[in-house]
């Protein structure tokens, strides 16, 4: 394995069919929802907002939930979640997994739904639509607001087929439509960085290269966490040193002492999607 500067990964790509189908299903039921719940991976604020989103739901009132929050940097979160207010969207740190955000997400809606109340004559529930890049929780989400497996989850984009009306306890409706992503991403760190936090599919890339890629991330802007994680006296100056230092603390070593870079590439990727490695923000506010 060489260090060839992610020239292998500058070009990622990943936009099957079924996400034009989703786009076509957002367009054609957005007039009959009140508002939007985008749920964004707060690791990846930017790469993780879909500009097609932006373009199809335009002024429509909008909640930003900052999802997977206990995995990123805290202090992160407080500056992603000022700057993405400055557009007048409501924004949340959440963890849907564990439920953390959610009572306070209800009680914004039944705000939204007093207000709309006062608005009209005749009284209607608050409807809404969930929407966002694969694999950023949207379904777990779901499962928190209804209190039941209404939606599947899973570790892996792709998961949600087909849009689904889910109501909740209070009468409101809920649209949740599958992942959509944009067919060309214009900043190949944008292909990265949703690489990194598995809203694209490891089976469509070189996992070992996506992990180098990772590593020359996170040696220079969390280098401690990279050495306590892996037990490292000192990073070395390049990744690919470093990643042959994790495998060989690791001992994923194949016959003939070569360094099994695939085993330590998935080990490196889910420890990081996990949070095993720590908090960790890849985009900074500017």
């Amino acid at each position: 394995m060489t260090d060839n500067k992610g020239n292998n990964l500058r070009n990622i790509n990943w936009y099957p069919g079924h996400m034009k189908k989703t786009r076509e299903l957002i367009e054609a039921n957005l007039k009959m929802v009140d508002l939007v719940i985008e749920v964004v991976d707060a690791r990846i604020p930017v790469s993780s907002r879909n500009p097609i989103i932006d373009q199809i739901v335009g002024g429509k009132k909008r909640i930003i939930a900052l999802n997977k929050s206990d995995l990123s940097d805290p202090a992160a979160n407080e500056g992603w979640t000022e700057a993405l207010r400055k557009d007048g969207s409501i924004v949340m740190q959440m963890n849907c997994m564990k439920g953390q955000g959610v009572s306070q997400l209800f009680k914004i809606l039944d705000k939204l739904q007093k207000e709309k109340d006062q608005e009209r004559t005749l009284k209607k529930p608050l409807r809404m639509m969930i929407v966002g890049v694969p694999n950023v929780g949207k379904s777990s989400m779901i499962n928190r607001m209804t209190g039941k497996k209404s939606a599947k989850t899973g570790d892996k984009p792709g998961v949600t087929k087909g849009k689904q009306w889910l109501s909740l306890s209070n009468g409101m409706q809920l649209l949740d439509t599958p992942g959509i992503l944009w067919p060309k991403f214009e900043d190949p760190d944008v292909g990265l960085n949703l690489a990194f936090c598995g809203s694209i599919k490891d089976e469509i890339l070189d996992v070992a290269d996506l992990a180098l890629e990772l590593i020359r991330k996170l040696q220079a802007e969390y280098p401690q966490l990279l050495t306590a994680r892996y037990k490292l006296d000192e990073l070395a100056e390049t990744p690919l040193e470093n990643m042959e230092a994790i495998a060989l603390k690791r001992g994923f070593i194949l016959p003939g002492k070569r360094i099994d870079y695939e085993r330590c590439g998935k080990t490196v990727l889910n420890e990081f999607r996990s949070g095993a490695i720590g908090n960790i923000t890849l985009e900074k506010v500017k």
